[in-house]
């Protein structure tokens, strides 16, 4: 009631209800607000759990189909720095997304888990292979625009035993694909490896579970995304079989054997094509480039004759088809594709 208020008895209790009820209407209104604003924290909080920021965007493989039309491989065209990082003691950490690999799925007469035997293999033996050598030529620490590095600057060094860890993540995947769910992928199996700046975090997904664009337009990529630890360098790789000869099924071998050569060519084409151009380009488009935008992969990818044409490489007694990459060095400096360094 208003201090001084001096009415009858009926009045002053009259205006003593009034009050009272406006008082517990402030009171309610109060706590709705701060309800809401709780539950606003609550939903911001769980949004900022379930995406990652994609910093500087993504570099994609185009499909075999779509490749002659944006072809980069014309001579001369030199990669450059252009100021970033590369890897200089490259690793490779393995997540299988979605809980399909876990209770395993067949395609084309094999199971998942010889995909994940050959993906393994692969990433196992080609760290110090003559193939994957030809990175070691770039640097960082140099002026951007250097196209030879000789002694200057730190180069990558091509360690054996590459292959750091795998982890089957059995979470169920979005209905929905993103570069934002992926770059979030990356970011949970940190918390599980543990944070390397020299890492590729290389998220697989299973048959029918793939980012739209995949099989008609590209067949992975690889971009980077902000962390508490640091940026993480990482590569979206969908189910290759999935596309066919779009993304390198028998590309290079037409049979298909019981390791799954031919079959799963496309895994190390791809694999291949975006392991060597994130050692080079970690965090794109920062680290070594042409011109053009196109990386050590891009200029070399799907050549079936001729120099550079993709082949089986050899590695821990096995074969596996890869695709040449990008050497400034090669041809007396006048750059070129190649299988071994």
């Amino acid at each position: 009631m208003p201090r001084g208020y001096k009415g009858s008895g009926a009045g002053r209790r009259a205006v003593h209800a009034a009050f009272e009820r406006k008082d517990n209407l402030i009171r309610r209104s109060l706590r709705f607000s701060l309800s809401g604003l709780a539950v606003s924290a609550l939903l911001l909080a769980n949004a900022g759990s379930s995406s990652a920021h994609v910093l500087g965007g993504t570099h994609v493989m185009k499909v075999n189909a779509l490749h002659g039309a944006h072809k980069h491989s014309g001579g001369g065209a030199n990669l450059f720095s252009h100021g970033g990082a590369i890897d200089q003691s490259a690793k490779v950490y393995l997540i299988w997304w979605g809980p399909q690999w876990s209770s395993g799925f067949t395609t084309g007469g094999y199971t998942s888990g010889q995909a994940q035997t050959y993906v393994q293999d692969f990433f196992s033996g080609v760290g110090g292979s003559s193939w994957a050598n030809s990175t070691t030529q770039y640097c960082q620490g140099v002026a951007s625009g250097t196209v030879t590095c000789g002694t200057s600057g730190v180069h990558p060094s091509n360690p054996k035993g590459q292959l750091a860890g795998t982890w089957n993540d059995t979470s169920v995947l979005p209905s929905s694909i993103t570069q934002s769910a992926i770059a979030a992928e990356a970011a949970k199996a940190v918390g599980v490896f543990g944070f390397s700046a020299n890492a590729n975090y290389m998220v697989f997904t299973p048959t029918g579970h793939s980012q739209s664009g995949f099989r008609t337009s590209w067949c992975a990529y690889h971009g980077s995304t902000g962390s508490s630890g640091g940026t993480i360098s990482f590569s979206y790789m969908p189910y290759q079989p999935d596309a066919a000869g779009n993304c390198g099924m028998n590309f290079v071998n037409a049979g298909n054997d019981a390791f799954g050569n031919g079959y799963f060519d496309g895994f190390s084409i791809v694999g291949g094509h975006e392991y060597g151009e994130t050692i080079t380009d970690p965090f794109p488009n920062s680290g070594w480039l042409d011109g053009s935008g196109a990386e050590n992969g891009d200029k070399c990818a799907w050549i079936s004759a001729g120099q550079g044409a993709a082949s089986n490489i050899s590695l821990g007694g096995n074969s596996f088809a890869v695709q040449s990459l990008w050497s400034n060095a090669f041809n007396g400096g006048a750059g070129g594709c190649v299988l071994s360094y």
